[in-house]
């Protein structure tokens, strides 16, 4: 059986990435790529373009002391869709983290249109040194450099049973 054309474009654009290859990446992803980083940190959000891609990824470097990096393990597509799983690991001020991710793409005319990342969650009740070290259940381990999550019981009647300390 052959590999998917974009089977091939994914592991092409991890290959880039690792290289820091932007003429590669510029055939990969759309210049109108949607990229959405999930977390509450200071490279949560949306990034719309390339050219705001490209500056997520510097930040991205700088935040982890340019110690980023992705072991690729699979990945999966058809001609309108994509999944890469993948290893991302990082350190930072003497903290490592490693973390599963599961990337989800979406594919047009041989390019990455959108782009999803999905880590996995833990409950208000977990703890880790991840936690303990800033890295909370809804960030991304490896992009964190908020402080940890405090749970406490809410006392209200038909409210959530977690909230937020402030």
């Amino acid at each position: 059986m052959t590999e998917h054309p974009n089977v091939a474009l994914i592991k092409a654009g991890y290959a880039a990435f690792a290289k820091g290859d932007f003429a590669v990446l510029n055939d990969v992803l759309a210049e109108d790529l949607l990229w959405h980083e999930p977390g509450r940190n200071q490279l949560a959000g949306d990034y719309r373009g390339r050219e705001a891609v490209y500056r997520y990824f510097g930040n991205l470097m700088e935040a982890t002391e340019g110690s980023f990096h992705l072991d690729l393990l699979a990945v999966f597509a058809d001609d309108e869709r994509g999944v890469a799983l993948v290893t991302s690991a990082a350190s930072r001020g003497g903290l490592s983290v490693k973390v599963n991710d599961a990337h989800i793409f979406q594919l047009r005319d041989g390019k990455v249109v959108e782009f999803w990342t999905s880590q996995p969650t833990r409950t208000p009740t977990t703890s880790s040194s991840a936690d303990r070290a800033g890295l909370n259940e809804s960030t991304p381990a490896h992009l964190s450099s908020c402080r940890p999550i405090r749970w406490r019981r809410r006392r209200t009647a038909g409210a959530s049973r977690w909230a937020r300390s402030p």
